[in-house]
């Protein structure tokens, strides 16, 4: 028993050291620049970013906006079961994917932190904050980013910025997550909000994103992440992405109602589809395929309406409702059929 351990504990250290190689390798030798050290022009993320957890509803992120394009490309990083990380100011992306992986090894927010940045040879330009998934939090804000640059950390959250108007944008992100109730996304949206009415990147607004996984894994990637929303370029980021985030809570429903649909639990079915049509009243989606089931479950009198509303937006849902029987996705029944189709309004000659 203990060779055995003995031989665990030294694959532990194994694995770990070649997670130290390659973060080494992966982030500029430690030297003074402008001294035989070749310095790869970063990414610019000057921006406002929070990172979090909600230990009750299992799920932990990062939000950020910023007056670059596609920030969430190379400043968000999370994973289920593992943590989340914002790397930004002179971005070194490596943080996030190496900070994951040193998380995932075993290491807390803290410690993964301070390893990449001992072998960061530029740390006093990056900023970067980590949450692990025991909730615990890690922030960098280097001497050398651009003022106004700053970053306060809770329980459970780290806000930080950089560029700002003002040296008071990090501490309103804080008091407005604090002071938000509901779902993660939620405060997360406040938070940013609150930095752009404190005045936010002194340069304007460009684009943000929100991604949120579950604090435990299953392994099924695609079902660990909770949100994954970006806007890439945009004139008001932050609206946008608020109506991206009730999209993905009615798309929420809509699958909710797939899955239930497909153990026979038609009532229950409905009941998601219809949420998703409160939600989001002009998706054209939502609705056909709501109406869709109701036809094919006796209840064609309530489809009806739905189906001409649809139909008179555009006329191939129509055409796809023609298709569906020869796919089982709806009765072979032509009079059933007929009766919906002339919901339809005529063609125009």
């Amino acid at each position: 028993m203990r060779r055995r351990k003995a031989t665990v504990f030294l694959g532990v250290l194994i694995g770990l050291g070649l997670i130290y190689i390659l973060v080494a390798a992966s982030i500029p030798e430690r030297g003074q620049p402008g001294k035989g050290k070749k310095l790869v022009k970063p990414s610019l993320a000057h921006t406002y970013s929070i990172v979090a957890i909600d230990k009750e509803r299992g799920e932990m992120g990062v939000a950020v906006q910023s007056h670059w394009f596609s920030v969430g490309s190379i400043v968000s990083w999370a994973e289920a079961g593992v943590g989340a990380v914002a790397t930004q100011s002179f971005v070194e992306v490596s943080y996030g994917p190496l900070g994951l992986e040193l998380m995932r090894a075993g290491k807390s927010a803290a410690e993964t932190l301070q390893a990449l940045l001992h072998v960061d040879a530029n740390a006093a330009v990056r900023q970067v904050a980590m949450v692990d998934s025991e909730g615990r939090v890690a922030v960098h804000t280097g001497n050398k980013c651009i003022p106004e640059a700053g970053h306060i950390t809770g329980d459970g959250f780290s806000c930080q910025a950089n560029m700002m108007l003002k040296n008071t944008v990090w501490k309103a992100m804080a008091e407005a997550y604090k002071n938000t109730k509901g779902e993660l996304v939620d405060r997360l949206l406040e938070a940013l909000e609150a930095a752009e009415a404190e005045g936010g990147d002194i340069r304007g607004k460009q684009s943000a994103a929100i991604l949120i996984v579950k604090t435990k894994g299953t392994g099924v990637s695609w079902k660990d992440r909770v949100y994954d929303l970006r806007v890439e370029d945009n004139q008001e980021p932050l609206k946008e992405l608020r109506r991206l985030v009730q999209l993905a809570r009615a798309y929420q429903h809509m699958n909710r109602g797939d899955e239930l649909l497909t153990e026979n639990k038609v009532k229950e079915a409905v009941v998601e589809y219809s949420k998703a049509m409160e939600m989001v009243p002009d998706n054209v989606e939502m609705i056909f395929w709501p109406a869709v089931t109701l036809a094919s479950t006796g209840r064609v009198e309530d489809s009806l309406p739905l189906f001409a509303k649809v139909f008179a937006v555009d006329l191939n849902w129509a055409e796809l409702l023609r298709r569906l029987p020869q796919v089982g996705q709806f009765p072979r029944d032509r009079k059933l059929l007929n009766k919906i189709l002339s919901m339809a309004p005529p063609k125009r000659k």
